[in-house]
């Protein structure tokens, strides 16, 4: 996996999370806490999530085969997609259950040292690793806001470790809440309460992390900054005029396909054109070096066709229309 899929933060993301998750699962054992319980099993969840993450990155890395000639980029997708999965199910549900029974059958938590020493044992790891995650992004999104790059990164690898530790630090805070209000007022439903609350948070995350990936899985174009580079350096050579159309997509985070139709001149000669279209191919590489795949296909722009405005099926069509936002 590239520097880009932020492999320091799932490495540090996973020794926390399987620290913190035996520590908790001991807490459970002495205190009886099931909000302890829950989020033991959301640590656990979370250790597997980033295993996949790692073997998703691994196996993104194999080469093209004739039955799957474009790589296999796209396998970090499907096993982010399936980390949100596993975070709804073994994660969200499992601690609205919990919360549910908690509260229909309340008991006092014993040893309450064990809970809250545990959990801010959890805070201070998760604080850890929730910093290396922000580290990590930072030097990606550059002036992206946080809202922008989670919904926009090509590398799913990095949002999903910031979604899971922010869950996972509202989620310790929320058991730290419901274990407090529990030994303060001697009623255990507290506990029961900060558990629910913990399930309905994992599961929202879970809900966001699936349909941003499911947006990747689908396939999600350049964006708009880098479609003007790729347009401005097809056309900066002299046999070609113009880009009728374009089409871009990621095949994976740091690998693009370009098709494009593109106005030549009418007059120049095969060998001409054929050059003109390697020399571009040049250019677009040097430009935008994850555009690993081009096919530009020479046309002769026709000014009838262009006025009946940007139409993707038009062959000659008018401008290239602009990628759509994801």
């Amino acid at each position: 996996m590239s520097a880009s899929g932020g492999t320091k933060a799932i490495v540090a993301a996973l020794f926390a999370n399987l620290s913190i998750a035996v520590a908790k699962f001991v807490a459970f054992i002495f205190s009886g806490s099931s909000s302890m319980l829950a989020e033991s099993v959301h640590s656990l969840a979370d250790s597997g999530n980033q295993g996949l993450l790692l073997l998703g990155g691994k196996r993104a890395q194999r080469e093209a085969t004739p039955q799957h000639p474009f790589g296999y980029g796209r396998e970090r997708y499907i096993y982010a997609f399936l980390v949100s999965i596993v975070l709804f199910s073994v994660g969200g549900m499992f601690a609205l259950y919990e919360g549910y029974e908690k509260i229909k059958h309340p008991h006092e938590i014993e040893h309450w040292y064990w809970p809250v020493g545990v959990l801010v044992f959890a805070i201070i790891a998760e604080a850890f690793s929730f910093r290396t995650a922000i580290k990590e992004s930072n030097t990606l999104r550059g002036k992206k806001s946080w809202k922008e790059f989670v919904r926009h990164a090509k590398a799913p690898e990095l949002p999903v470790v910031l979604l899971e530790d922010l869950g996972a630090l509202v989620g310790l805070i929320l058991a730290l809440g419901g274990v407090g209000m529990a030994l303060l007022t001697g009623d255990g439903v507290w506990d029961g309460i900060g558990t629910l609350c913990i399930g309905v948070l994992l599961i929202l995350i879970a809900l966001v992390l699936a349909v941003e990936t499911k947006s990747l899985l689908l396939g999600e174009a350049a964006g708009p900054e880098t479609a003007q580079q790729i347009e401005a350096a097809i056309v900066a050579g002299d046999t070609v005029t113009g880009v009728i159309h374009m089409r871009t997509l990621h095949l994976g985070p740091e690998e693009l396909l370009v098709a494009a139709k593109i106005a030549v001149r009418h007059d120049g000669t095969a060998t001409e054109i054929a050059s003109a279209i390697d020399t571009a191919e040049a250019r677009i590489r040097e430009a935008v070096p994850i555009a690993r795949v081009i096919y530009l296909e020479p046309d002769i722009y026709s000014e009838s066709e262009a006025t009946r405005g940007p139409d993707r099926e038009a062959t000659p069509g008018g401008p290239a229309a602009p990628p759509a936002a994801h």
